[in-house]
């Protein structure tokens, strides 16, 4: 998102957290970070930070990949306000996790990007 962001001169803060603590301080999946190189974007530099409720108040938007992370993520709005910031990235639809199959991280960054794109499209 931020290097969409940056590509249609948005002054957009992007950041990413994730709702697990089990990869708090560590680099992005390798895999995921090939599939972004592939696409000309360098994300091997990120850091996992886990999601916090200080996020409500940091971002406009929460943007989640999946049912249970939103479940997750709303389980921790501190009022409506907040819980009106968290979306599903594909609307009504959840981005597959590609963690068991090598071959998924090319089809996901893609899926992850036309979503972008998307929600750039409509908050331009």
């Amino acid at each position: 998102m931020q290097h969409l962001a940056n590509k249609h001169s948005l002054d957009w803060q992007v950041d990413s957290a994730g709702t697990g603590g089990w990869h708090v301080g560590e680099g992005p999946d390798r895999r995921s970070v090939r599939a972004a190189k592939d696409n000309g974007i360098d994300i091997s530099k990120q850091i996992c930070r886990k999601f916090r409720k200080s996020d409500f108040d940091e971002f406009d938007l929460i943007f989640v990949m999946d049912k249970s992370n939103y479940a997750d993520v709303l389980a921790m709005t501190p009022n409506e306000q907040a819980a009106a910031k968290v979306k599903l990235l594909l609307g009504d639809k959840e981005v597959p996790d590609p963690y068991y199959d090598d071959s998924q991280f090319q089809p996901v960054f893609e899926m992850i990007n036309v979503g972008c794109e998307d929600i750039i499209k409509k908050l331009k």
